[in-house]
């Protein structure tokens, strides 16, 4: 049995075979050849699209393992001394104008008025949400059909499978198709029906700086994964190729392959060398790490944000006038040591909030703060009583932040819970059951970034169940 030589300068002339098995332990990022199979339904409803080809970015921020927005959005008026204080007890933040206190909100107009506070660690967040740029989506969650607390009890009404499950409501999150195997998520169906707005496509407008996830992939695009320094077009051996060995690998891939499905492979192969190189070409413009006016955080957050902002200001250059981009940060899975204004969750909360506000700042320097926004998204909330361990368990209906010159912001949007356990919005123990679907909110975002209403049931199968498709978040 021949032994298989080591990928260095000197040892790249493999056989053929040698080059297709290192080509498919290699191409990371290489976009499958099955990807572009195109789906005729698809192209006749993105042909269907009347959105000009403004450029609009959306960017999913995925709080993995369940934030505990109960003290992330707080109460200020009566319910603070009620109903939070009691059931919240160690986790309990001190009340606003106290020694690491609620940080108040300005009470909305518009909307029924709800007297909230953010989290101390949030300063960055409160003014942004001052200056009318951030918004508020208060007790949403996975929602097969409109639910109340006695439909819940009495199982009248159908709920989303495996509704405390981690796995389950990341992946019922991304698809907005609660009940179904999880085939394609909600930002690749908007993609196949959009992509056509965009110049090219060689690099996909679905771009993950947190690896693989379901919510970019679409019957026709999928997600393109880049690193914080950037795309990395082959790993060979664990380590990217040199200059030396790529361009022996590109040679290699230029040579006459009579098996088609040589062929094939260094199609796509060259296709992906390709594709990395304009995108590295793309963003080295923004590589000073002097560049922004306002530093991103030096954290997994801050680092693949600032890269999502780089790749935002290299669109034109990738010819792009739609991009879809997929962040997330974790740590939030905390039953236990959760802390109140000090601790995991506060420190969680900082780097959120001081990452979010640096995301902001860059869109506004590149001129494009309109044109982008952000929104966060988790697995669900926690218990709003404490645990043994001093944490929270799973929950289920939760509050997010949406982020962007492009929002109506300023408002407190959904309704936010009555905190009281067994009272009207919980299921028994403190879980609040969703007045607002992760459908709306998903949808709210869709209308806005181009998905027409008639396509709208592409994107969302069941948000015809609800009472609207726009909660009204969005200009």
């Amino acid at each position: 049995m021949s032994r298989r030589r080591p990928a260095t300068p000197e040892h790249l002339d493999p056989t053929r075979r040698e080059f297709l098995w290192k080509g498919a332990c290699a191409a990371l990022t290489a976009t499958g050849i099955a990807s572009t199979i195109w789906d005729l339904r698809l192209i006749n409803a993105a042909a269907a699209q009347t959105t000009q080809p403004t450029y609009k970015a959306l960017v999913c921020i995925f709080l993995f393992g369940g934030n505990d927005a109960n003290n992330m959005v707080i109460p200020t008026d009566a319910t603070y001394a009620s109903e939070y204080v009691p059931s919240r007890g160690v986790l309990a933040i001190p009340a606003v104008g106290q020694p690491g206190g609620v940080i108040q909100l300005v009470p909305p107009t518009g909307n029924p008025a709800v007297n909230l506070g953010l989290h101390p660690s949030c300063p960055e967040l409160a003014s942004l949400f001052t200056s009318g740029n951030l918004a508020l989506l208060c007790n949403v969650g996975t929602l097969l059909a409109p639910l109340n607390r006695t439909q819940y009890l009495n199982h009248s009404v159908a709920v989303p499978p495996q509704l405390f499950s981690h796995n389950d409501q990341q992946i019922e999150w991304q698809t907005s198709v609660e009940d179904q195997p999880p085939a394609t998520g909600w930002g690749g169906r908007s993609a196949d029906l959009l992509y056509s707005l965009n110049n090219s496509n060689n690099v996909s407008m679905n771009i993950s700086l947190s690896g693989a996830n379901t919510f970019e992939v679409g019957n026709v695009i999928h997600e393109y994964n880049v690193s914080t320094n950037g795309a990395i077009s082959m790993n060979i051996s664990g380590s990217s190729p040199g200059p030396a060995q790529l361009q022996a690998l590109k040679d290699l891939i230029a040579m006459n392959h009579n098996n088609l499905y040589e062929s094939a492979f260094a199609s796509e192969m060259n296709t992906a060398i390709g594709d990395a190189q304009a995108l590295n070409s793309a963003i080295a413009p923004t590589a000073s790490s002097t560049f922004w006016t306002t530093p991103f955080p030096n954290s997994s957050l801050g680092s693949q944000l600032k890269m999502i902002a780089r790749l935002i200001a290299a669109a034109p250059a990738l010819g792009h006038n739609r991009q879809i981009f997929f962040a997330s940060t974790g740590g939030f899975d905390l039953h236990s040591g959760q802390g109140a204004q000090t601790g995991a969750h506060a420190n969680l909360l900082r780097d959120l909030s001081t990452c979010m506000n640096a995301f902001y700042a860059a869109s506004v320097q590149l001129g494009v703060a309109p044109s982008v926004t952000a929104f966060t998204a988790s697995d669900f909330c926690r218990t709003f009583p404490v645990n043994a361990g001093q944490g929270s368990d799973h929950g289920w209906g939760n509050h997010q932040l949406i982020l962007g010159g492009g929002v109506v912001g300023g408002q407190i949007y959904g309704t936010y819970p009555s905190l009281v356990v067994n009272g009207p919005n919980d299921t028994s123990t403190g879980r609040w059951i969703p007045t607002t679907s992760v459908d709306q909110y998903s949808a709210t975002l869709a209308k806005w970034f181009g998905v027409s209403p008639g396509n709208m049931p592409t994107v969302f199968p069941y948000i015809g169940r609800f009472a609207t498709a726009d909660l009204g978040f969005m200009g």
